[in-house]
């Protein structure tokens, strides 16, 4: 039985769940590189960066290659970088909204902060308890 497309593709990006893969392919895009050279870019241990390799290999998004004893990786297509543009896309879109709202909490300042707090008290006093909540001060019991 085949596995529905949907299915695929959420299996697909769990495979590329994880941050060493993501960097991996993030410092493929560059070109093919040793291992070594790999594992000086990023900080792990050799068996942890062999094993992230051995995934991206089996999923066939980067192939080996190899010259004497040196081992090399290189994407096994462009469309894993076209992946990689989109989603730095995506997330400089996602954050620069975020941004934006934060420079509107920025600007707005504790002052609305206050009024906001005044709106609520009242806002409460007006619910079912407000009636005696000013009661309470009209008798000086508050």
């Amino acid at each position: 039985m085949q596995v529905p497309l949907y299915q695929a593709k959420a299996e697909f990006f769990r495979m590329l769940g994880h941050p060493v893969r993501i960097r991996v392919l993030e410092l493929l895009q560059r070109g093919p590189m040793p291992v070594r050279d790999l594992l000086a870019e990023i900080d792990i241990e050799a068996s942890n960066l062999s094993q992230q390799l051995g995934v991206l290999r089996r999923a066939g998004i980067v192939v080996s290659l190899r010259d004497g004893s040196t081992v090399s990786y290189a994407l096994a297509g462009g469309d894993v970088a076209d992946l990689l543009r989109a989603a730095r896309r995506i997330l400089t879109e996602l954050l620069a909204g975020q941004s934006e709202l934060l420079a509107e909490l920025r600007q707005a300042g504790p002052e609305s902060d206050r009024r906001a707090d005044t709106d609520t008290d009242t806002d409460t006093r007006a619910g079912s308890g407000g009636r005696a909540v000013e009661r309470a001060e009209a008798c000086g019991e508050r």
